[in-house]
């Protein structure tokens, strides 16, 4: 893999669109006296999710229980393990879970709690998928190696035809593969393509980080578990795979559904370049889900406003349903698409329409 190159945005094509809502935005702090930065609502959401992560798992290691209680154990820290990622590590990462940067980098580092790398994430969604969302082969979102096609543009295999029904199985694998191969492999990757460089840092730094992390993950998810419990090696199997499984589906469901849907653009760059400005570029490929719903709103992260996050991803998500309001009125006055379905299941039927459209296409 070559050194990256970036794609180059249009300017000032849609009569000062971006300078009016980065105007209207700003005066919206001001005038109200806020912070952009998370408050004790996002902070008590850290402790609630990590606190129902963390007691299944010393629940199951201390009581004596029946196995399906265990089971259902896990299932609820795979929930957890979602949320956790959606709100406490998803702002922090962003800078936006606190004023502190020590407090963001310690919540941000929750996610080496479920094996993952922190900066090979940050690389990967603050990047890569925030800068060039829906672009092919800049956007790693919506790169599979072939094993999906997600934009029009990319190469249509015999088996893309089945990729609506084999997507749920693929999708539940998603967290699963960081904590075995992914982290690595980006790691090479980001190393080839000069990105961590750019995050000031070396592939032999983050090497040992990554070694670290896998080594502190599997000694409590599985040697202690294997060690303390009367269990067979299968049946913990059985258990580390059912939380995985919910939480990759879940967090799989939640981003594929706010930009592989119907209604977003998945454009090819002409020459190195994209012929809408960066703000137009991520309404056009961006879209809302249940923005009444006032519990995937607290749930999700404000991650169902995706429009909103996209544009301002240094602003907390608690703000969100309050900016959709200026964002959309602004999009309306300019003649600037905004795309929002009204509920989470409209929106996941949208981007398995669109994987049958694609596969077949």
């Amino acid at each position: 893999m070559s050194q990256f190159i970036p794609v180059a945005f249009a300017r000032n094509q849609t009569n000062g669109f971006s300078t009016e809502l980065r105007r209207r935005v700003k005066q919206y702090f001001q005038e109200n006296n806020l912070p952009k930065q998370g408050d004790w609502r996002v902070h008590m959401k850290a402790v609630l999710w990590v606190a129902a992560y963390l007691v299944p798992y010393f629940l199951i290691l201390t009581l004596d229980m029946p196995l399906w209680t265990a089971w259902l154990l896990t299932v609820v820290m795979g929930l957890s393990m979602a949320a956790v990622g959606l709100n406490t590590m998803h702002d922090a990462n962003h800078q936006t879970f606190a004023k502190s940067n020590r407090l963001n980098k310690l919540a941000g580092a929750t996610l080496a709690l479920f094996g993952g790398s922190p900066l090979n994430w940050r690389i990967q969604h603050n990047v890569l998928h925030h800068t060039f969302t829906n672009i092919p082969h800049k956007d790693e979102d919506i790169s599979a190696g072939g094993l999906f096609k997600f934009t029009p543009s990319e190469k249509t295999r015999w088996f893309h035809r089945y990729q609506h029904l084999y997507a749920p199985f693929l999708y539940a694998l998603m967290t699963l593969a960081w904590t075995v191969h992914k982290d690595f492999r980006q790691l090479v990757d980001y190393h080839r393509m000069g990105l961590l460089h750019r995050q000031r840092t070396t592939f032999a730094r983050e090497l040992i980080n990554n070694i670290f992390i896998k080594l502190f993950y599997y000694s409590y998810i599985a040697i202690i578990p294997l060690w303390l419990l009367d269990i067979a090696w299968w049946q913990w199997l059985i258990g580390y795979l059912t939380m995985h499984f919910v939480s990759g589906l879940l967090l799989a469901l939640i981003f594929q559904s706010a930009h592989v849907v119907e209604e977003t653009d998945k454009p090819m760059p002409v020459e190195g370049k994209v012929e809408d400005e960066w703000m137009v570029h991520q309404l056009r490929t961006t879209a809302n889900f249940a923005t009444k719903s006032r519990f995937w709103n607290w749930f999700s992260g404000g991650l169902n406003f995706q429009v909103e996050h996209h544009l301002f991803p240094n602003i907390s998500h608690i703000h969100y349903p309050r900016l959709s309001k200026i964002v959309k009125e602004c999009a309306q006055e300019f003649g600037v698409p905004y795309h929002e379905a009204p509920t989470f299941a409209r929106a996941v039927s949208s981007h398995f329409r669109t994987l049958k459209q694609l596969g077949r296409s």
